[in-house]
């Protein structure tokens, strides 16, 4: 398959068909590793990497106060 590069505004571009994108599993918006190998351009999915909880919790800037959940008034025997 060929494109062409393409000006969009002060940069160059190429359009990726959507069968190929289908077919490496991208949409718009993903991002993707833009490397050069023995002279060739290659193009990669960036797999997301999921936080650690440690990371989210030290990440965290709201305020956290615990409060108590009433359930109503006792209908049994509940403890």
């Amino acid at each position: 398959m060929y494109t062409t590069i393409q000006k969009w505004g002060n940069s160059q571009g190429i359009r990726l068909p959507k069968p190929i994108l289908e077919i490496v599993n991208l949409k718009e918006n993903d991002t993707v590793e833009i490397k050069v190998e023995d002279g060739k351009l290659i193009i990669s999915p960036v797999k997301k990497q999921h936080k650690t909880l440690e990371e989210r919790i030290a990440e965290y800037e709201g305020d956290y106060r615990p409060h108590e959940w009433d359930t109503g008034p006792s209908v049994g025997k509940e403890v």
